[in-house]
């Protein structure tokens, strides 16, 4: 007879409770396989879950950002590379899920240009156009967000 403690009967009941609200929600975003969920950086991503969320919680603000946007609906921003943890606890506090979040850079379409230890960064599909990328050279960044922001208020004129 093997004998299980507390702690393992609530590490499987947490794993099962986590497993059914992820796999029985319609369009579910989090991956139970291993328990992470990537997300690109300054990109968003839908997670749904199967129970209501009363409070989210975000282990590094400065990696990622959750917000409900309805009970089983959330917004997951990625704010800059690296990994984190995502908590989601219901009404009463029991916890909905527990999963690592990992902000990855999205390498498709872009193209990282180097001029001494200036790093610039131009999205090229099908032109190349600059863009503003986390760990860009920081005149070249501020060119282009005066340059966006001279566009955007020459549209509301």
């Amino acid at each position: 007879m093997a004998v299980v403690s507390l702690k393992q009967i609530s590490r499987a009941i947490c794993a099962g409770l986590i497993y059914v609200a992820i796999s029985f929600s319609p369009q579910s975003s989090f991956a139970i396989e291993d328990s992470a969920v990537s997300v690109n950086v300054n990109m968003a991503r839908i997670l749904r879950i199967g129970s209501p969320a009363a409070t989210v919680i975000i282990g590094n603000p400065g990696v990622a950002d959750v917000t409900i946007q309805d009970p089983q609906t959330l917004v997951l921003t990625g704010r800059s590379y690296g990994h984190t943890n995502l908590i989601v606890l219901d009404s009463v506090g029991n916890p909905i899920a527990d999963v690592i979040i990992r902000v990855v850079s999205s390498q498709a379409g872009f193209v990282t240009v180097y001029q001494g230890s200036a790093r610039t960064t131009l999205a090229c599909a099908p032109n190349c156009q600059p863009v503003i990328m986390l760990g860009d050279d920081t005149n070249f960044t501020a060119n282009n967000i005066s340059s966006s922001s001279m566009v955007a208020s020459s549209a509301n004129q």
